[in-house]
C-alpha cells in the first residue's frame, strides 16, 4: 500500500470520531439522559428556612400594640355588671283639679310650681328589685289652687355582677335615670288632659337627691341615739336595698 492511500485511510478514521463525537452532544430537543440530575428538594439534616412570623400569631402582640394577657395570669371570669328593665308600669296616678272651669281661665302670671320626688326601691327575687318614683306636683295662683298631681311609676329592674356595697346607688340612682323620662311623659300628658298645659319636669340629678337622703337619714339615725330622743321613721324598703 502506498503513503497516499494511508494518508487518506487516516482522515477517514478522523472524520469518522468527529461525526461519533457530535452524535453524543446533549441538544434542547433531547436532553442528555446520562446528565448528573439535581434534585431541588433540602437535605434530610438541613435546617428549615426561617420565616417571618405574622403580627397575629398567637402570643405575639401586633406591631405597636401591648399583650394584654400576662404570663401566668388567668383569665377573669368576673360576670360585668348588667341593669336592665323587665316591666315598668303607672302604679298610682291622681290628679285633682279643685277650682275648674274658673282655674282654666288664662292669666298673665306663671303659675307657681311645686315638684317633690322620691325614690323608693325593695327587692323581690333573686336580682331583681322594685323600683318606685313618687312624684308629686302643684299648680298655684296666689291662694288659689290650680291642681294636685301625684304619680308613682314603678318597674322590676333586673341588677346583676354589681357588688352589694355598690348595689344601693345602682337601685336609687341609675334606675331612677332610666325610669324619669316615661314618667315625665305620664306627668305632661295628665296636666295637659287637665286642661292646663303640659307640666316638662326639668332633669333631675339623681344622685345629689340620694346624697340629700343619705344625710337625712344619718341625722335621723343621730337624733335617734341621743339620750332621750325619740324614734325617727325611715324608709325601710330604701334603707335595705
Amino acid at each position: 500500500m502506498s503513503d497516499k492511500d494511508e494518508k487518506d485511510k487516516g482522515k477517514k478514521k478522523k472524520t469518522t470520531a468527529k461525526a461519533d463525537t457530535a452524535v453524543t452532544e446533549p441538544t434542547l430537543d433531547a436532553p442528555n439522559l446520562d446528565a448528573p440530575k439535581y434534585d431541588a428538594r433540602p437535605a434530610p439534616d438541613a435546617p428549615a428556612p426561617e420565616t417571618a412570623a405574622p403580627d397575629d400569631t398567637i402570643g405575639v402582640a401586633p406591631t405597636g400594640e401591648k399583650s394584654s394577657k400576662k404570663s401566668g395570669e388567668e383569665p377573669s371570669e368576673k360576670i360585668a355588671p348588667q341593669i336592665g328593665i323587665q316591666s315598668q308600669y303607672v302604679k298610682d296616678l291622681s290628679f285633682e283639679n279643685p277650682g275648674a272651669p274658673g282655674s282654666l281661665a288664662g292669666t298673665k302670671e306663671a303659675p307657681d310650681i311645686q315638684v317633690n320626688v322620691e325614690v323608693q326601691a325593695r327587692p323581690l327575687q333573686t336580682d331583681t328589685y322594685e323600683v318606685s318614683l313618687h312624684i308629686t306636683a302643684s299648680g298655684k295662683h296666689g291662694q288659689t289652687t290650680l291642681f294636685m298631681l301625684e304619680l308613682t311609676y314603678g318597674a322590676v329592674c333586673r341588677v346583676v355582677g354589681v357588688p352589694r356595697n355598690s348595689l344601693q346607688p345602682v337601685l336609687l340612682v341609675e334606675c331612677p335615670r332610666l325610669l324619669f323620662p316615661f314618667a315625665r311623659r305620664v306627668l305632661s300628658d295628665a296636666t295637659r288632659d287637665g286642661g292646663f298645659p303640659p307640666l316638662m319636669l326639668n332633669p333631675i340629678d339623681f344622685l345629689s337627691l340620694y346624697r340629700q337622703q343619705q344625710q337625712n337619714q344619718a341625722a335621723a339615725s343621730s337624733a335617734a341615739a341621743a339620750p332621750g330622743a325619740g324614734g325617727a321613721k325611715t324608709d325601710k324598703s330604701v334603707a335595705d336595698a
